[in-house]
């Protein structure tokens, strides 16, 4: 997302980034994985991000702001593969995509707070 000088706040910049995944994201990654991420009010604070087809979360807004908790990958056998922070290891293997982003949400640290202004070199 461009332009983000425009917004007042970082929530404001996390929202309109949100707003721009579930209104024009179907060629970046699937629809329902970026809806089924939003209904959870922990990630919603986050700014999402995708790369490769996969959902990621920053407790940052700048360009270079580590990604924080899991990710989950559509298995094409069915049901949904999480992985754990950083990609490492398995948080499980559930058949719906709310227990998917469920499994993110109980991978982020404790002290993981909405997002801020900042990079990798903040957090």
């Amino acid at each position: 997302m461009t332009g983000q000088e425009n917004f007042q706040n970082e929530a404001e910049i996390v929202a309109a980034q949100w707003q721009s995944l579930l209104e024009e994201g179907g060629d970046l990654v699937d629809p329902a994985m970026v809806r089924a991420a939003y209904a959870q009010p922990r990630l919603r604070e986050l700014y999402p991000g995708v790369s490769h087809g996969v959902l990621f979360f920053r407790r940052g807004t700048g360009p270079d702001a580590a990604p924080v908790g899991g990710y989950v990958y559509r298995k094409v056998e069915g049901g949904y593969w999480v992985r754990g922070p950083g990609g490492k290891g398995t948080l499980g293997d559930v058949d719906t995509l709310e227990e998917a982003f469920a499994l993110v949400v109980a991978s982020l640290p404790e002290d993981c707070s909405p997002a801020i202004d900042g990079t990798a070199d903040g957090f």
